[in-house]
């Protein structure tokens, strides 16, 4: 399952939940991109690392970005039983959904994310990365189109209130 939606829409929250009432681990996309203008670049890592290896039966490894020092850190392996989630932006994208056996998409409206992304925990770090970031968001939505294929679109106007990940939902 992938869900997927725009910085500050809450799908890091939606996600935490749904893993919290199935048991299962999340991938997180923010693990995968390879610095600030890695959106696209991480597309291809979720495909070799998580979904190609879970479609023959085995259980994916991945290497984390490491933010602080720009780089990957060692391989880890996640051990996967009946469900596994990926979140964040680039989850849906074309050449992953026919590894999805459910695809979701979160939106909210731009002054809640805006509001949402100003409270995140690292708010400070991002703030500087936050228009090249929604400008990726623009190009890889306008290219995927993930929400018009999506099997679910959750509409998340709840206020603001930090979080796990800093998104309120």
């Amino acid at each position: 399952m992938a869900i997927e939606g725009r910085s500050g829409a809450g799908k890091t929250v939606l996600a935490k939940r749904v893993a919290d009432v199935l048991g299962c681990p999340v991938v997180h996309m923010d693990d995968l991109y390879p610095g600030w203008e890695g959106l696209a670049a991480s597309v291809p890592l979720v495909r070799e690392w998580v979904l190609e290896p879970l479609s023959r039966g085995r259980d994916p490894r991945l290497r984390r970005y490491d933010w602080e020092h720009g780089r990957y850190a060692g391989w880890e392996h996640i051990p996967v039983g009946a469900t596994l989630l990926i979140e964040g932006c680039g989850s849906g994208a074309r050449e992953l959904r026919a590894f999805l056996s459910l695809l979701v998409w979160v939106e909210a409206p731009d002054p809640i994310r805006q509001q949402r992304l100003a409270k995140r925990w690292d708010a400070e770090v991002y703030a500087p990365h936050r228009s090249m970031w929604a400008a990726q968001e623009e190009a890889f939505y306008a290219e995927h189109r993930p929400r018009a294929h999506a099997d679910l679109v959750i509409g998340n106007t709840a206020a603001a209130t930090g979080g796990a990940s800093g998104m309120g939902t």
